[in-house]
């Protein structure tokens, strides 16, 4: 874990308008102060990303988050108390000092409190709003370890704090408050169904348009790795790495009749299996292999496994766009 002296020598960078890689919870976050504009250009510049494209603001407390809001509604303070830290991020209305370029030129921003010492840490030490996409090139795979970061930028570009491993492996679920009906945008590890309980009320996953502003993580290419990935049911894989001629990595569930150039074991667990997507994806990625192929998943078993299994589809097929 970074020292006190590393803590405070990133909240010094960020003051000053650079980036520094945090840990989180779910993935690597690619921090800037959310309250410079200049300097969340920097982030959009070096990651390539969309413009329309918004991001998370990460901040350590509900106060914190009442801060960059316009209005903060009842149901975002019941979410709050429920599942923050953690991974869920808040879409509310923007307060009028957060810049635009953060929101995609939206009226809205999302929030979330992270659930990781260093970060909590970092956000405690600078003292404001952190903005905190993936911190890798815009649509690839996201980092859940510091050298994935390492791996993308130059360390006269971003400063890193290693943190370890992420935990959950995977995106922050976002529901949007800023409209009457709460929605689910992006899919997470918290399920409709658990946000329903908190608040009472009917919550539902949104068809949302791959290429809108209304939330971060859903273009419709994303989470990709360099080689073409294919999703394919277990009936079909032994015919897929046939067709590859044996020049295809795999991440299978089920064990294999055919020979591949390599075969990623993945967990049967849902949670576990989020986990380990992203190193698994990366590690298949490394052997340059004409073809990725990952053995569809289902989506079985409770609320939670179910839901955690809907994250990890959305970004399987987003990565196999």
């Amino acid at each position: 874990m970074p020292a006190p002296a590393d803590i405070a020598a990133a909240a010094a960078r960020l003051r000053e308008g650079g980036l520094v890689a945090f840990p989180t919870e779910t993935v690597y976050g690619l921090g800037a102060d959310a309250t410079n504009a200049r300097a969340v250009r920097a982030v959009f510049d070096i990651k390539g990303r969309p413009a329309h494209n918004p991001l998370i603001v990460h901040v350590l407390d509900e106060a914190g988050a009442r801060a960059v809001s316009a209005r903060w509604p009842d149901e975002a303070s019941a979410l709050a108390r429920a599942f923050w830290p953690g991974p869920l991020s808040i879409i509310v209305p923007r307060a009028p000092h957060v810049p635009g370029i953060v929101t995609g030129g939206g009226p809205n921003v999302a929030v979330r409190c992270p659930d990781h010492p260093v970060a909590l840490s970092l956000l405690d030490a600078f003292g404001g709003p952190l903005v905190g996409p993936s911190a890798n090139r815009s649509g690839r795979l996201s980092p859940t370890a510091a050298d994935h970061v390492r791996a993308s930028f130059a360390p006269q570009e971003v400063m890193v704090l290693d943190g370890g491993a992420c935990r959950i492996g995977i995106e922050s679920t976002v529901v949007n408050l800023a409209d009457n009906q709460p929605r689910v945008l992006r899919p997470g590890i918290i399920g409709p169904a658990r946000i329903a309980r908190v608040l009472g009320i009917g919550v539902e996953y949104e068809q949302a348009d791959h290429n809108s502003a209304g939330s971060p993580g859903m273009l419709a290419s994303h989470y990709a790795p360099a080689a073409r990935a294919v999703l394919v049911d277990a009936p079909r894989i032994s015919r897929a790495i046939e067709a590859a001629k044996g020049d295809a990595a795999v991440l299978a569930l089920s064990p294999l009749t055919v020979t591949a150039r390599r075969v990623i074991a993945m967990p049967a667990g849902a949670q576990d299996y989020a986990a380990a997507l992203y190193s698994a994806l990366r590690e298949a990625d490394s052997l340059s292999p004409r073809l990725i192929i990952i053995e569809e998943p289902s989506e079985l078993g409770d609320d939670d496994e179910r839901a955690a299994w809907h994250a990890v589809l959305d970004r399987l097929r987003r990565a196999s766009a």
